[in-house]
C-alpha cells in the first residue's frame, strides 16, 4: 500500500496541473464552447439518430450521453467527494466545480475526435481512445497499449471498487452478508451483459435519469430543511478555497489537489473514459455529440457531485484531518471519510434513513457503472480483434468481469482502490499528451460547425472540407452528409 500510495501522488500531483493547464487552454481555444454552445448542448441531447429512428447503426445522443453518465456517475459521486472534503477541507468543493467547467471543454475535445475517427465494424459504431490513437495520431503502437491499459483498468482493476462498494453499503444499511449481496449482484450484471450491446445501452437509458434525478432531488430536500445555514456554508466553501478561512486556510494546496483529483476521478474528463459512449453515437457532425459529452460533466460534477458536497458542508457532518495528522474538523468522531458522511447528512433531516438512502444510491450509481464498464472494454477489446468481437473473446471478457465483481464483493477494498488510481492515471496520461496533439482536428470540425450554424443550416460534416485526413467513415459514401 506505501508504494501504491507513493506512485499514485507521483502521477496524480502533476496530473492535476496538466489538467487544468489543458482543460484552460482548450477553454480559450475553442473560445469558451462549453459556455457559449450551452444552448446547442441542451438542443442535441434530445435529437435523433442521423438516419432517424429505424437507424440501426448506432445509438441516440441521449442513449449515448446515459452511457457514458453510467460511467461517470458512480461511487467517486458519494464517497469520493466526502474524501474531497476530508483531505481538502470543504474548498475542495469550489476547485471540483473549477475543474468541472474547464473538464467540459476536456470531454468535448475528447468526444469530438472519438466521433471523428470512429469506424463502423460489424455494422455498428466503435471508437475511443485506441481508434483515435491509429488514425489521429498514426501511432499504432501507442494505440494497442491504450487498448489494452483500457481493458486492464475497466475489465479487472476499476470493477472491483463498484462491487465492493454495493455489497458494503447493503451490509451497513440492512446487515445482509456481503456473500449474499454479492451473488445478486453478479447474477444480475451477467444477465445484462450477456444480453449484449443493446441491453447494455437500455439499462443506461432507463436507470440513469432516474437514478440521478431522484438523488438530487434527495438533496434539495435537505438543503431546503437547512436553508438558513447555506450562505454560511457557501462562505465557507470559498473562504477555505482561496485561505481566508480562519480554519482551513492552511490548506489551500490540499483543496486545489484533492478537488480537482476527485473530479477527475468522478466525472473522468480528460481520462478519455466518455469517448467509447460517444463515439457510438448516430450525428450529423462529430461537433453534435463533443458539446452533448460537455454537458454530461456538468450533471456529474455540477448537479450530482455538489449535491453531495452540499449536504455534507451544510449539515456540518464531515472531518477534515491534514496529511501531517492535523485535525481542523471533527464532527463525526471515529467515523471515517466516504459514504458514511452523506449517511450523516441524510439521517439529519430524515433519522435513520441515511444508510439505506446512501445504499440505494450506491447501489444503482456502481452497478450502472459496471455496465458501463464492460460496454469500454468490448469496445477496447473490438479495436483489437480489429473485425469485430468475436468467439470466446467476448465470453472470456464477460466471465472476467464476472468473476471479478464476485471477488471484489467479500473482500476489502483498500487495494483495489489504490490500484483503480494507478490504471486512472496511467490512462489520463496517454489521453491527455495525446489530446495535445489532436485538438487540431477538433477545432476544426468546432470551426466548421459554426460556420454552418450561421448560415441557417443543421452541421453536416465532411472531412475534406474541414481539412481532417483518415477521418475513415465520414468520407464513405454512408456518411450521414451523403445520405
Amino acid at each position: 500500500m506505501e508504494i501504491l500510495v507513493t506512485i499514485n501522488d507521483w502521477l496524480w500531483n502533476p496530473l492535476v496541473v496538466l489538467a487544468l493547464g489543458l482543460g484552460l487552454t482548450l477553454t480559450v481555444l475553442t473560445r469558451g464552447v462549453q459556455f457559449r454552445l450551452l444552448p446547442d448542448m441542451l438542443r442535441q441531447i434530445r435529437a435523433e439518430k442521423s438516419g432517424g429512428k429505424d437507424a440501426t447503426e448506432g445509438i441516440s445522443s441521449f442513449q449515448a450521453l446515459a452511457l457514458t453518465l453510467s460511467s461517470r456517475i458512480g461511487v467517486g459521486n458519494i464517497a469520493g467527494v466526502a474524501t474531497a472534503i476530508a483531505a481538502g477541507g470543504p474548498g475542495a468543493l469550489f476547485w471540483m466545480g473549477v475543474m468541472a467547467l474547464l473538464g467540459s471543454a476536456l470531454a468535448f475535445v475528447e468526444s469530438t475526435v472519438a466521433q471523428i475517427y470512429k469506424r463502423k465494424i460489424d455494422g455498428r459504431f466503435w471508437g475511443g481512445i485506441p481508434y483515435y490513437i491509429e488514425r489521429g495520431l498514426g501511432l499504432k503502437w501507442l494505440a494497442v497499449v491504450a487498448a489494452v491499459t483500457t481493458i486492464a483498468l475497466y475489465a479487472v482493476l476499476a470493477p472491483g471498487v463498484q462491487a465492493n462498494n454495493i455489497t458494503a453499503a447493503i451490509d451497513t444499511a440492512t446487515g445482509v452478508s456481503p456473500w449474499i449481496s454479492g451473488v445478486v449482484l453478479t447474477a444480475a450484471f451477467a444477465f445484462v451483459v450477456f444480453g449484449g450491446r443493446k441491453r447494455v445501452v437500455g439499462v443506461a437509458d432507463i436507470l440513469v435519469p432516474v437514478m440521478a434525478a431522484g438523488y438530487i432531488l434527495a438533496a434539495v430536500v435537505v438543503l431546503a430543511v437547512h436553508a438558513a445555514e447555506i450562505p454560511g456554508a457557501i462562505a465557507l466553501i470559498v473562504g477555505s478555497a482561496f485561505g481566508t478561512d480562519s480554519v482551513f486556510g492552511g490548506i489551500v494546496g490540499a483543496a486545489v489537489a484533492w478537488g480537482v483529483r476527485r473530479a477527475m476521478f468522478s466525472n473522468v474528463a480528460g481520462v478519455g473514459e466518455g469517448t467509447y459512449g460517444a463515439a457510438a453515437a448516430d450525428v450529423s457532425h462529430p461537433v453534435k455529440q463533443g458539446l452533448v459529452q460537455g454537458f454530461s460533466i456538468y450533471i456529474d460534477t455540477l448537479f450530482v457531485c455538489m449535491a453531495t458536497g452540499l449536504m455534507i458542508v451544510v449539515t456540518g457532518n464531515y472531518n477534515v484531518l491534514t496529511e501531517d495528522g492535523q485535525q481542523l474538523a471533527d464532527n463525526l468522531p471515529g467515523v471515517e471519510a466516504g459514504s458514511a458522511f452523506t449517511q450523516a447528512a441524510v439521517s439529519s433531516v430524515a433519522p435513520g434513513v441515511g444508510p439505506v438512502f446512501v445504499a440505494i444510491a450506491i447501489t444503482l450509481f456502481a452497478f450502472t457503472t459496471l455496465v458501463a464498464f464492460y460496454y469500454i472494454s468490448e469496445t477496447a477489446l473490438t479495436y483489437l480483434s480489429r473485425t469485430g468481437v468475436r468467439g470466446g473473446w467476448v465470453l472470456a471478457l464477460r466471465l472476467v468481469m464476472i468473476a471479478v465483481t464476485m471477488y471484489a464483493s467479500v473482500q476489502s477494498a483498500d487495494l483495489i482502490w489504490a490500484i483503480g488510481d494507478v490504471g486512472y492515471a496511467s490512462l489520463a496520461w496517454v489521453n491527455m499528451l495525446c489530446l495535445l496533439f489532436l485538438a487540431k482536428p477538433a477545432l476544426r470540425a468546432l470551426r466548421d460547425y459554426d460556420a454552418q450554424r450561421k448560415r441557417g443550416l443543421d452541421p453536416t460534416f465532411d472531412p475534406e472540407s474541414a481539412g481532417i485526413p483518415n477521418a475513415d467513415y465520414w468520407a464513405g459514401d454512408d456518411a450521414p452528409a451523403r445520405r
